[in-house]
């Protein structure tokens, strides 16, 4: 049979026509593979069909038939998946086409039988060479089945000769096994024999050796933990249920030293019990529970100080407890408060030194741990006991500790209001006493080299803030009492009272006991100074509500008005609460300065303005005085008015109303020599010693533009210096401490008498302001060498005003202008030479400028 008749044996053939050969192709020809082709609607017919197909037997042409098939309409319905013959045949038959169906499939058949007889007779070379292919890999095939059957049978045999062997080595195998175990059972048996007799010869011992006895008990433990098998063994069982009372009888004796050790901070014993329980296996649990035990002692101390019934207030009418342990309305019998708080206080002071003992005896066992290392293995025992990310111990302590108090504190501010106003009022003994358990706890676990201190400084502070709620109420209750006292002193329904000496006393050592009450604390202090400067605060309110003012309040020509008087012992008041306050807090921190240095100078500002406009309206009356000097002739010539001893008409006037004052004012004013303290300097003293200091200025000023002034004016004018520097030493201030104002005074008397050409070497020109040796230069020049007031049209007065608005360079500036204008007028009359005061008083205004551009420089 040849290659493409096999091919169509192996099909079934499509349905046919009855002319149709049984060789036609099957329905699973190549047809089938052409359902991916996309249909078309170009009609197909037989002969394009056949001229596609009969271009010779050679290789079919270059014309796809597979790709004509897709597009006939007729056989494209054999390459779909739901092709059904019978509807086929039915359709054809019902439109009268079955004789032009059966042609176009013959057609179609027709194609492909050429188109695969092409194919093999170009690929028949190829063919042959894959069957004789085919016919080696039989025979191959046959080669290997036949060594297949021979290696089954050798596999067979091999397995008869070897299993009897491999059960007899399987049977002493196990009986391997069982001898194994009994020399096992038996070798733990005999380990746990010698070590109980070991225990059994240390246990007898006259003083036990807790170490040794520790690290037996362990071993025989862990050999009844970690091998089995000896369970039924009577001996073993009995040597192990001695040895378990044996391990807790060293458990107990070990638990002793451990905290004999601990509560006596004796680090030797602390570190055998700890070594002990190492031994045991047992460090973890041991430490855990010791802490525990310690921490609970803390918090039940803690949580039984404020217990009523304890304290012994008899607690009537009580009704229960607050979540605290507080007694809810506790109060003391009638009679009995005094007892009941002192007994409150002792409880709290007792508890502080029982958490005091009990976060060292902590810190201790803590720091033992870090130091200690087992002698064999030289593990840490710390690491033992903590691991990576664990709290320390003396944290978990603490932080109980903290959160019970915290508790209470809430609980006695809230449920007992017996004890909240204890709390309160003796706040700061309740900040002393903790503030002291945290330095105990700091002095006594602090600087150990290696060791972290058992309470940081952020956990000290939780402690602290605990307090918070009664300091707050401590603070406004300090801030009451003293508001209260000033309310009482200063009220606002009444003004124009003054207070007393007493009243000024109690405001003063009220604030004297706050602050003593709290001065063990820089923190605190600084609190209730806080609360402290809004009281003087309000009292410099109040003060200067009282304070007069108006015509009544600034009158110099009379006796003191009741007004004045008022202010003046307003003064004298707020000045003695402004220094005796500064001199409590002189020997605080400077904190304490800066925090009531605004309420202070608030305070003293009252102070000072309430007789600061007395000594502006004094001062005023003094300058118009000194402003009569202009009224003066001090040009005159003649030796009678050189000869008279009297003073001028308007210093005689100054020194009247400079005694005037001195009489009615200073005298109440100013404090006594015997009462004047060293270094201080009351506000009145101040204002004198200004007042006196501005007269003598004011007066050198104008003396310096008098002019004319010939010899017996200079003589006049130095009677007036003389009478002035009386009249001011001996009633307002000693000259000799106003320093250079005094100094100018003294060096202008004797200048007015030189000669013009010994007066710019003259080292009393250093005493003087250059403004006053130029003034008085213009007396000692030509009339054409107008002075500013001259050549402005100013009156004295308002001369004086404007030099008190300027510099020297500014004053030179003018005085420059007016020896412009005289050296401009000499050349235009064309003098050759100028006055000899005109190079004076360049040279002086030159040395002005140099002197202010160098300060600027430097």
């Amino acid at each position: 049979m040849t290659t493409a008749a096999h091919y169509h044996h192996h099909r079934s053939p499509l349905p046919l026509p009855p002319t149709a050969t049984p060789t036609t192709p099957s329905a699973s020809s190549p047809l089938q593979r052409l359902s991916t082709f996309k249909q078309s609607t170009n009609p197909f017919t037989e002969s394009s069909i056949i001229g596609g197909g009969g271009g010779g037997g050679g290789g079919g042409g270059d014309d796809d038939p597979l790709a004509a098939i897709a597009a006939s309409e007729t056989l494209s319905q054999f390459l779909s998946p739901s092709f059904s013959p019978l509807a086929f045949s039915s359709t054809a038959i019902s439109t009268n086409s079955a004789a032009s169906a059966a042609e176009t499939l013959v057609s179609g058949i027709r194609l492909l039988e050429h188109r695969l007889r092409d194919q093999v007779l170009s690929r028949h070379r190829d063919l042959l060479d894959h069957l004789s292919s085919l016919k080696d890999a039989e025979s191959s095939v046959a080669v290997v089945r036949s060594s297949l059957d021979n290696l089954n049978s050798s596999i067979h045999r091999l397995r008869a000769e070897i299993s009897v062997p491999n059960g007899q080595i399987r049977a002493k195998t196990i009986q391997l096994m069982n001898l194994n175990r009994a020399i096992e059972i038996l070798d733990v048996s005999i380990r746990v024999l010698r070590l109980g007799k070991k225990l059994r010869d240390v246990m007898g011992e006259e003083r036990l050796d807790l170490l040794k006895a520790a690290q037996i008990c362990s071993e025989m433990m862990g050999i009844g933990r970690g091998e089995g098998g000896v369970e039924g063994v009577e001996v073993v069982e009995e040597e192990m249920r001695w040895a378990r009372e044996a391990a807790e009888r060293v458990r107990v004796e070990g638990t002793k030293v451990l905290e004999r050790g601990v509560l006596g901070l004796n680090q030797a014993e602390v570190g055998s019990g700890l070594q002990v329980f190492y031994n045991l296996g047992e460090l973890k649990e041991t430490v855990e529970g010791l802490v525990k035990k310690y921490r609970d002692l803390g918090v039940k101390c803690i949580e039984g100080v404020f217990d009523m019934k304890a304290i012994g207030a008899g607690g009537g009418g009580g009704g229960g407890y607050g979540p605290g342990g507080v007694q809810r309305s506790g109060m003391p019998q009638i009679g009995s408060g005094a007892k009941a708080k002192e007994a409150l206080w002792q409880r709290m002071g007792a508890c502080m030194d029982q958490l005091d003992s009990l976060v060292v005896a902590v810190w201790h066992l803590q720091r033992v741990l870090y130091k200690k290392r087992d002698p064999f293995t030289h593990v840490l025992l710390l690491d033992e006991v903590i691991k990576d990310g664990d709290p320390m111990l003396t944290d978990r302590v603490w932080d109980s500790f903290v959160e019970a108090f915290s508790s209470q504190m809430k609980s006695a501010f809230t449920v007992s209001s017996f004890i909240k106003e204890i709390l309160t009022t003796g706040y700061p003994k309740l900040y002393s006493m903790v503030d002291n358990l945290l330095e105990r706890i700091s002095r006594d676990t602090e600087n150990v080299k290696g060791v972290l201190p058992a309470v940081s400084s952020d956990k000290k502070a939780q402690m602290l803030a605990a307090l918070d709620i009664f300091q707050t109420s401590f603070l406004a209750l300090c801030l009451g009492r003293l508001s209260d006292l000033v309310n009482s002193v200063f009220p606002m329904s009444s003004r124009g009272s003054v207070p007393s000496k007493d009243h000024v006393s109690k405001i003063v050592l009220r604030i004297q006991e706050e602050i003593e009450a709290v001065q063990f604390d820089s923190q605190l202090t600084l609190l209730v100074l806080r609360e402290i400067g809004k009281v003087l605060q309000l009292l410099a309110e109040r003060a200067e509500y009282q304070i007069s003012t108006g015509p009544e309040a600034r009158q110099i020509t009379g006796p003191a008005t009741s007004a004045q008087l008022k202010n003046f012992a307003l003064c004298q008041h707020l000045q003695e609460i402004h220094a005796r306050v500064s001199s409590l807090i002189s020997g605080l921190p400077h904190q304490a300065s800066d925090m009531l240095s605004t309420p202070l100078d608030a305070l003293y500002g009252v102070a000072y303005v309430s007789v600061q406009s007395l000594f502006e309206a004094m001062l005023e009356r003094l300058k118009s005085c000194i402003l009569q000097i202009h009224d003066q002739n001090f040009g005159t010539i003649g030796i009678d008015s050189a000869m008279e001893n009297n003073a001028s008409p308007y210093m005689e006037e100054l020194q009247k109303h400079i005694l005037l004052f001195r009489s009615e004012f200073l005298s109440r004013l100013l404090p006594s020599s015997s009462s004047t303290s060293t270094g201080t300097e009351t506000i009145c003293t101040k204002l004198t010693r200004n007042m006196a200091s501005m007269v003598l200025m004011f007066f050198m000023r104008h003396a310096s533009l008098v002019r004319p002034l010939s010899e017996s004016g200079k003589l006049r004018m130095a009677r007036d210096m003389a009478e002035l520097e009386l009249a001011v030493g001996q009633n307002l201030f000693p000259v000799e401490q106003l320093g250079a104002h005094y100094r100018a005074l003294r060096a202008f008397r004797p200048v007015i008498f030189l000669e013009t050409s010994q007066l710019e070497s003259s080292p009393l020109l250093q005493d003087l302001p250059p403004s006053v040796i130029l003034h008085h230069l213009y007396s000692r020049g030509p009339d054409e060498l107008l002075s500013p007031i001259q050549r402005n049209n100013l009156t004295p007065l308002r001369y004086s005003m404007w030099l008190d608005s300027q510099g020297e360079d500014q004053i030179w500036k003018g005085i420059k202008a007016t020896l412009d204008d005289y050296a401009a007028l000499v050349r235009a009359r064309g003098d050759k030479e100028f006055s000899p005061v005109y190079p004076i008083m360049l040279r002086i205004g030159t040395s002005i400028s140099e002197n202010l551009a160098y300060s600027r420089n430097s």
